[in-house]
């Protein structure tokens, strides 16, 4: 079974469809892109299956079970963490906070939970092994807004992590970056793999090819084709498309 499956999705903004008839899953330990042109449904798809908007039509099931109607925040407790491409960081806070916010056991405290969790060992090893994952633990007890922009982006992913997830779901990974570091997120993604599912929303075609199992490309608010990425290299519509560099 899939560990997020998405079936006859349809989104519609008053007279605009933007979403129609899309399916979608993604299995335990494996990657699915979506990708494709500005404006083609890809953020309002990521959307539906987060929980922050709901379709028209169309269900979504997380480990078997119906969350469609579900709020975002219920969603994420139950397993799905997501990333955005404009960062939502505490940038006043260290690093080690960010992370520790994001656990479980912490925010089940309340809102006075950062100073109730001052000197707290469970937590501090909690959110210490989250930024091993992410290459950030010497940065521990940095300021957020002191790290580089790329450090930010994987201490993103390490708040995502923090909450556990079954599925993770990042926007637009890459944006911001330069090639040293895409680099790393792509060495970090690939040490994720395997360990529960990702879905990625990314527009670097190469960086996407080069990690995902499957990909999806999403175009006028429908999914156009989908496969491995040698799969799409081989298909028709991305060899006249701007993929086809990628042969």
């Amino acid at each position: 079974m899939a560990v997020l499956e998405a079936s006859g999705i349809h989104v519609r903004f008053g007279q605009r469809v933007v979403l129609e008839d899309i399916s979608f899953s993604v299995q335990a330990g494996e990657l699915h892109g979506i990708m494709g042109p500005n404006g083609a449904g890809k953020t309002t798809f990521f959307n539906v299956l987060t929980g922050r908007v709901r379709p028209s039509r169309g269900r979504v099931h997380l480990d078997g079970k119906d969350v469609t109607s579900l709020p975002s925040h219920a969603i994420a407790a139950l397993g799905i963490a997501r990333s955005f491409q404009l960062m939502t960081l505490f940038d006043e806070f260290t690093v080690q906070e960010n992370v520790e916010v994001a656990l479980p056991e912490f925010r089940a405290r309340g809102f006075d939970a950062r100073r109730a969790a001052a000197g707290n060992e469970a937590f501090e090893s909690a959110a210490m092994s989250v930024l091993a994952q992410v290459g950030l633990a010497e940065k521990a007890h940095f300021v957020a807004k002191d790290l580089s922009y790329g450090e930010r982006r994987a201490l993103e992913i390490a708040v995502a992590l923090a909450q556990r997830p079954r599925v993770l779901c990042l926007d637009e990974p890459t944006s911001g970056l330069g090639s040293d570091g895409t680099a790393r997120l792509a060495d970090l993604i690939a040490r994720l793999k395997g360990k529960l599912a990702i879905v990625a929303i990314e527009h670097d075609m190469e960086f996407l090819f080069h990690i995902a199992d499957q990909v999806s490309v999403v175009h006028w608010g429908q999914v156009i084709a989908r496969g491995t990425p040698s799969e799409l290299k081989a298909n028709p519509w991305v060899q006249r498309s701007n993929l086809g560099r990628l042969q």
